[in-house]
């Protein structure tokens, strides 16, 4: 969950003819699937896809992330430089301790993620839906292992299998000291 602060504001009440101040305002924010499916129920259309997002369009994501009370409208016509930065490096973030050691060769999904998508994963790995308040990120790592964990194992070539066994034959002529 991140935390932000948006700063107050100073206005002139027209009727009091005075300056009134609005204190500060603190968000708590997650990047999460319950927060995607918010965003993509509103636009009708992938928050994952390529297709930049408007100003409006990420002002409503941030609203969407707001895990807290309802906050006024005009509260995130506030929002600074800073936090900006801070809810993009929250959302970029791995928050994971979890590593791939991709191939480089290997082929990229060209499937457009969605929300429902998302959920879909869940069901099929038996993932509980307890895990949609988890960062994005981190469910990505979730799923990403239970495919990789489900799937047959790939059999090895005619090569890799004469490699793999002289390897092991070396191995065991060292380890006995003989020579066959």
């Amino acid at each position: 969950m991140l935390t932000i602060v948006v700063p107050g504001d100073e206005f002139f009440d027209n009727d009091k003819e005075e300056f009134l101040t609005q204190g500060d305002t603190v968000l708590h924010l997650e990047h999460s699937l319950v927060s995607l499916s918010k965003w993509e129920t509103i636009f009708e259309k992938p928050f994952l896809g390529k297709e930049e997002k408007t100003t409006e369009e990420m002002v409503a994501y941030v609203h969407c992330m707001n895990v807290g009370d309802e906050i006024p409208p005009a509260v995130f016509s506030r929002i600074t430089k800073e936090n900006v930065s801070d809810i993009n490096a929250y959302i970029n973030a791995k928050k994971s301790a979890t590593w791939f050691s991709e191939l480089p060769t290997a082929p990229r999904a060209s499937e457009i993620i969605t929300s429902e998508l998302i959920y879909y994963w869940l069901v099929t790995f038996n993932i509980p839906f307890e895990v949609e308040t988890w960062h994005l990120n981190r469910l990505f790592n979730l799923i990403k292992i239970c495919n990789i964990k489900s799937a047959k194992p790939k059999k090895m070539s005619r090569s890799e299998l004469a490699a793999r066994n002289k390897k092991l034959n070396e191995q065991r002529k060292a380890q006995y000291n003989t020579r066959g």
